[in-house]
């Protein structure tokens, strides 16, 4: 969709706004014209008529007139403006709420080579700019237009000659307004994207500040910073340089055409031929007739900029969303039962470059099945596959004897919770995060979740309980605590399925403990599949995976597996000895 279709698409619903701001736009055009009008006529009855109470009357009315054109025209001033923004402002809000619907429907790949602040710039900084585009810019055009047609017409009446003379500087400002949008656009889209590059590193540098304190690195975050924020400069002075280029030569141009008619209409006055109120009212229309044309520089330099916004804004709606139905989606209406299945299992993130390779596995319901393996074998890409974070290249895989991808997506992660090792939690209260898994859940189902999860003594510490603000990411609460809460999160969303990335490695021996005692609470009655980083806390396990090379190797239970001389047993006897160097 080309940038201008898709802000005047978001535009139609403000329609009947955008209606009443060009009637206004037309009222004002209206009064506008009509006050050099009545100074010809004041001027005429001067030139016509001697001092007398008839011609004092005159001029009272005229002074009235005028004065109630005036309160009209701020009127319609008001209304233009205020309607303009009323509908620019909706324009910009749609498109936000539009743009974030999207972006949360494409797929985790998508956001892998992407910087938060630079999409969070497209969402605000780029968007900011349709309402320049309808409030101003477009607004700016429509009653400049309507202004020099009128004003032509007007002109005409006076004197044609004169009108067709004043013209004569039109096409060169025509001309100069089509080369200038050639090369003030890629600029506007330069500066919006160095404006995205800086605010992407100011999220990264204010998210990272304490490894930025800890590492003493804080000299050199402030020297890319400037540079940054000097590129950002850099970029926006040389959209500015071809505004200033060509302000200057409308204004110039313009001031031809007003050159022109102080030869040509000065000589006509001179021979009788014109008026001198007509001469005098065609100055006044005159200047009426460039402003439409200086203003419609800047109109221009407007929608220019507005539409390099929208460039990108259409960028990231280009994007396909998350993923597609390959048959006929149905809802799942009931709790599943937990039956999993994969079927020659085959994944890649890029064409030809393939992750996991032939992977059979049945999970059967309310059974622990835990993926060991190396590091980088795939054991996260393998079950971040059954939520459909990513689809399967080829293969299948079933829940409850049901292809995943005829399940919609709402009803398929309604029936999974995951706790993973890097918890996420949002800025805000206790309570509001562990409600994340179920927003409607009663006070009493809170607290049993966070009991579950042996969160409840520690929240009970907290200076405000469960009402206590946790921070950005959680950042007030210990690597212990946060993961008790995201536990507590999975407790109160009761989903049949449960995925965990084991996180117990970087806690006290202590803080293990209760969370293992809440992990296990948390997988009596579910399927559980777990990524297994300690060994020794997967024993129990109804079934072992062992991954090396994109390939399941080894599957079985612990004891199974321990008599064989393959891989588990060799990483398991490896973590033994570290264990017992370390006790």
């Amino acid at each position: 969709m080309k940038p201008i279709r898709l802000v005047l698409s978001y535009a139609r619903k403000y329609t009947l706004i955008l209606c009443f701001t060009a009637l206004s736009m037309i009222l004002l055009v209206g009064v506008q014209l009509l006050i050099p009008w009545i100074i010809r006529i004041l001027i005429a009855s001067v030139a016509d008529l001697s001092y007398s109470p008839q011609t004092m009357r005159l001029v009272t009315q005229l002074t009235l007139l005028v004065l109630a054109i005036y309160v009209v025209r701020a009127v319609m001033q008001f209304l233009r403006s205020y309607l303009a923004h009323i509908a620019g402002w909706g324009v910009v809000a749609d498109v936000r709420k539009y743009i974030y619907d999207h972006m949360q429907r494409l797929s985790l790949q998508f956001y892998e080579d992407k910087q938060t602040g630079q999409l969070m710039s497209r969402m605000v900084n780029d968007t900011d700019l349709f309402e320049q585009l309808i409030a101003h810019a477009i607004p700016e055009v429509l009653v400049n237009v309507i202004t020099f047609i009128g004003v032509s017409i007007v002109l005409f009446y006076l004197n044609w000659e004169l009108t067709l003379l004043s013209m004569i500087p039109i096409p060169f400002i025509i001309l100069a307004m089509k080369i200038y949008a050639r090369y003030v656009r890629p600029a506007f889209r330069t500066r919006q994207k160095e404006l995205g590059d800086l605010n992407a590193l100011l999220n990264d540098n204010l998210t990272g500040i304490r490894e930025i304190k800890a590492f003493t690195r804080e000299a050199d975050e402030m020297h890319r910073v400037s540079v940054g924020i000097d590129r950002y400069r850099q970029s926006l002075l040389k959209a500015l340089k071809l505004m200033a280029t060509f302000q200057p030569f409308v204004e110039f141009t313009s001031s031809l055409g007003i050159l022109i008619i102080i030869y040509f209409g000065g000589r006509l006055a001179f021979q009788k031929a014109l008026p001198v109120a007509d001469l005098v009212a065609f100055f006044l229309y005159l200047d009426l007739f460039y402003q439409p044309v200086r203003n419609l520089s800047n109109a221009w330099e407007q929608v220019q900029g507005s539409l390099a916004g929208a460039d990108r804004v259409a960028d990231l709606i280009k994007e396909e969303p998350e993923l597609t139905a390959v048959m006929q989606q149905i809802t799942l209406e009931s709790r599943a039962i937990g039956a999993i299945s994969f079927e020659n299992v085959y994944f890649e993130y890029e064409l030809n470059t393939p992750i996991l390779e032939h992977i059979n596995l049945e999970v059967p319901a309310h059974h622990v099945v835990a993926l060991v393996g190396p590091t980088g074998v795939g054991k996260s890409t393998l079950v971040s596959l059954l939520p459909r974070f990513y689809d399967v290249s080829s293969g299948c895989i079933t829940l409850d004897g049901q292809d995943i991808r005829t399940i919609t997506l709402d009803s398929l992660r309604q029936q999974i919770s995951i706790v993973l090792q890097d918890v996420f939690l949002f800025h805000g209260t206790v309570r509001e995060n562990i409600l994340f898994g179920k927003p409607d859940a009663s006070e009493a189902e809170i607290l049993a979740a966070a009991r579950v999860a042996n969160a409840h003594a520690f929240i009970n510490d907290l200076p405000d309980g469960y009402d206590t603000f946790i921070g950005e990411r959680g950042v007030k609460l210990s690597g212990g605590q946060k993961q008790r809460l995201s536990i507590a999160r999975a407790v109160l969303k009761d989903a049949p399925i449960l995925i965990l990335d084991e996180a117990t490695s970087s806690v006290d021996t202590e803080t293990e403990m209760l969370i293992q005692q809440a992990l296990e609470r948390l997988m009596v009655g579910r399927t559980t599949i777990v990524i297994a980083h300690r060994l020794s806390t997967i024993r129990n396990a109804d079934k072992i995976v062992v991954l090396e090379g994109k390939h399941i190797v080894e599957m079985g239970t612990h004891q199974k597996l321990i008599s064989q001389n393959g891989l588990y047993r060799r990483l398991y006897t490896v973590q033994n000895q570290i264990n017992s160097i370390h006790h």
